[in-house]
């Protein structure tokens, strides 16, 4: 005797929001957001739904959609703790540091005891120079939380930054301890051991790093650093990927409470060559990370592209709207094949993830038209640095002696002028850098820009 067929159940809105809710905990993002978008056409005020698509719609990278659907889920439902900290954390990353306090506090309002929001405020005081109330604010969330691994690295952060580094070392190995795969805490911890005069235990966090991930670009470059062995001649494309695409969205607010000032010494170089702000260059802005130049070169731009090898960074860039083209590549080959093509080549703090200097110069000189400039920044090797080039410090970056950069840049066929600046604030310590503007001599037959 055949059966008859089983007749599909109609779920309710509260089950339709568990699998919801639980297929968004597993990365399937498209079946949560069929599901929240069939309650909401039953029901559009259905507050949960509002607030979990919100928070989709910030891991799908559609911020400004998360904040309008979180905030009218608060509208509804406005005694959720944990919903304005998670309208915080969208603030913050969107770089809206009073918007994202504001959350937090209500947060707080609501649950005194929210680790989260204290460990996330903290944050924000540190942006904002409050180091004292951070520290605070970080202390505070591992007593409500002894096991939130993200606390004690943040706290240790601030920490190395106040020359607190054995302090640090401590919170770093309890962030460690309670979440192994903590790849940044790794690469802080060796660093910190470095500052301390501890290279070997430096080289033991990175060894066993790789153990636990041996295709890790971010591990590998790290030791390569922190031991001196087989340094590469530059960072490699999968290290500067990885590392820019995990923070390209915090990649601003972190550089603004460094006091960086790269960007703005590459535009009052352009601005000491003479060239009228009057749009009528061709310009590259090479490794042009999240944008920081674009602004500061875009008045002498007839034409703006930047190049970068991030995606992560350049989805910032973009929301600058003062590029005519942004381009996904390796900066080198880029310029390899675009001869003539460029009046100005700008690039703030990309060169110090390179070494050998030699290919980028030839081809940056390829690229410039007749009496083109290349105006760009690195970082300054010390007396104390052993070689008379380059060296890799035990943080990653190459750091380059003047004698080096102008050779480089002569045998390419360029007029160097290099100035020496600060670059920005590591650790509570200035880092020396130099400004280097090299000119293109003009032919009788090329333009000429004076």
């Amino acid at each position: 005797m055949e059966q008859s067929p089983v007749a599909p159940r109609e779920v309710t809105v509260e089950e339709a929001m568990a699998i919801a809710i639980r297929c968004q905990k597993d990365g399937q993002l498209t079946e949560a957001e069929a599901l929240y978008r069939k309650v909401l056409e039953l029901d559009p005020d259905q507050p949960d739904a509002l607030h979990y698509s919100g928070v989709l719609a910030h891991q799908q990278g559609r911020s400004e959609e998360a904040i309008a659907l979180i905030a009218r889920s608060l509208d509804l439902a406005p005694d959720q703790p944990d919903w304005h900290s998670n309208l915080g954390i969208i603030f913050q990353n969107k770089g809206k540091l009073q918007e994202a306090i504001v959350a937090y506090r209500r947060a707080l309002a609501l649950q005194p005891t929210h680790a989260n929001a204290h460990n996330n405020i903290g944050v924000l005081l540190r942006a904002q120079g409050m180091t004292a109330e951070a520290e605070e604010a970080y202390r505070t969330a591992i007593r409500l939380n002894p096991d939130q691994p993200d606390a004690y690295h943040n706290l240790a952060i601030l920490l190395s930054a106040t020359q607190r580094t054995r302090e640090a070392v401590t919170c770093y190995c309890k962030a460690l301890t309670m979440k192994p795969q903590y790849p940044e805490a790794r690469r802080l911890l060796a660093l910190a051991y470095c500052v301390i005069g501890q290279p070997d235990k430096a080289v033991i966090v990175c060894e066993e790093w790789l153990k636990s991930d041996p295709d890790d670009p971010v591990a590998r470059h790290t030791l390569a650093a922190v031991s001196g062995r087989n340094v590469p001649t530059r960072a490699s494309d999968a290290y500067v990927q990885k590392t820019f695409d995990s923070f390209a969205a915090s990649f601003e607010a972190k550089l603004a409470r460094l006091h960086y000032q790269a960007p703005a010494l590459v535009a009052s170089a352009l601005a000491d060559t003479g060239l009228p702000s009057a749009r009528t260059l061709e310009i590259l802005d090479a490794g042009c990370g999240t944008g920081l130049c674009g602004p500061l070169v875009a008045p002498y731009a007839r034409r703006l592209v930047g190049v970068d090898l991030s995606e992560g960074m350049l989805k910032h860039a973009r929301e600058k709207n003062v590029y005519d083209e942004l381009v996904r590549g390796e900066l080198t080959a880029y310029l390899q094949d675009r001869h003539d093509a460029f009046d100005l080549i700008v690039t703030a703090d990309t060169l110090v993830y390179f070494g050998v200097l030699e290919d980028f110069a030839v081809a940056a000189a390829g690229a410039l038209r007749s009496g083109g400039r290349l105006i760009f920044t690195v970082e300054e090797a010390t007396e104390g640095d052993a070689l008379s080039t380059y060296c890799i410090k035990p943080h990653g970056r190459f750091n380059h002696r003047a004698q080096y950069v102008e050779r480089v840049l002569v045998d390419a066929g360029l007029k160097v002028d290099i100035a020496r600046a600060e670059l920005r604030m590591e650790s509570g310590l200035p880092v020396a850098g130099l400004v280097v503007t090299a000119t293109k001599p003009a032919t009788s037959t090329g333009a000429t820009h004076t």
